[in-house]
């Protein structure tokens, strides 16, 4: 009887696990920031991630990377003297363009090991950079920047909240003429995704993602859900390996022109210029991202 109850417990458990890997969260109900960028293993593949200039998984493909630093660089005028702020820098990809052409350069960033590789690359190539491991919702200083960029849709993952507490340190850190920079996902984005569920196991092939989330065998969860009123999507992703449970959750909030433009006004920015990505393309009306530069209000 004993061992009849005991197994009724073990079914009502993994019943519930269950359940909770379709659990629809409210919005920026939690966050796994920390645990995908500083786990051990994770975060070595997300360095791999960076570094692989051929595709957009992590950092964008280095066509388009140059392109950006070309556009950022021309469009403000990046030369000795010119003070940069790189917020969510990773590995210094950008930062260490930007200090080639002269720019005073700070990067910050969570993640310890792509703040490691990148000083050893400011290093080896003799750059002044600082870098800065912190949570960028904490950084704080005395320097003020004549230039803030956030590359790559960061801004999105942010809830309301944060990234109303950003735009509030980022008023705080630029000097009085200094911009903002940075990108998000339009609202076109928004509408292309479906709301999908899978699971995958783990293999001993070698690519990328057949063994991303762990160097033990594991199966994993893929949950997209989609927030039609607040135009929010959510990637959930539950890994179930033999001795451990995790969940890992991406928030990406999407933009129209004038919602970006709303909430950058309401904390003390207005938004002088708009393109369809970060390489200066002009917008188009079915561009799935949004670039943008933003001024202080005065």
């Amino acid at each position: 009887m004993k061992e009849f109850n005991n197994i009724g417990s073990k079914m009502k458990e993994f019943f519930r696990k269950l359940q909770n890997i379709n659990y629809l969260p409210k919005p920026y109900e939690s966050y796994t920031t920390l645990s995908l960028w500083n786990d051990p293993y994770i975060s070595k593949k997300m360095l791999e991630a960076h570094l692989n200039d051929k595709n957009d998984i992590a950092s964008r493909n280095k066509i388009m990377l140059n392109k950006t630093v070309e556009f950022i660089a021309r469009r403000f005028g990046i030369n000795e003297g010119i003070d940069i702020c790189d917020f969510g820098c990773g590995p210094g990809l950008y930062t260490s363009q930007f200090a080639e052409l002269g720019a005073n350069v700070t990067g910050v960033d969570v993640s310890k090991r792509s703040i490691e590789y990148a000083k050893k690359i400011a290093e080896e190539k003799n750059l002044k950079i600082t870098y800065v491991l912190q949570n960028y919702l904490e950084f704080e200083g005395d320097k003020h920047f004549d230039l803030v960029s956030m590359i790559y849709c960061d801004f999105c993952v942010l809830s309301p909240d944060q990234r109303k507490n950003l735009l509030n340190k980022f008023y705080r850190l630029l000097t009085d003429n200094g911009s903002i920079i940075l990108d998000v996902y339009s609202i076109n984005h928004f509408n292309t995704i479906k709301e999908e569920h899978n699971y995958q196991q783990s293999s001993n092939i070698i690519d990328y993602w057949s063994n991303f989330w762990s160097d033990q065998p594991y199966y994993i969860f893929n949950n997209t859900f989609k927030y039609e009123k607040e135009k929010l999507l959510l990637h959930k992703h539950t890994i179930i390996e033999e001795k451990r449970t995790r969940e890992i959750l991406n928030w990406l909030q999407c933009y129209t022109i004038q919602s970006l433009q709303d909430e950058l006004r309401q904390n003390g920015f207005n938004m002088i210029e708009y393109y369809s990505d970060m390489t200066g393309e002009p917008y188009r009306i079915d561009s799935t991202e949004i670039a943008i530069v933003a001024q202080k209000i005065k």
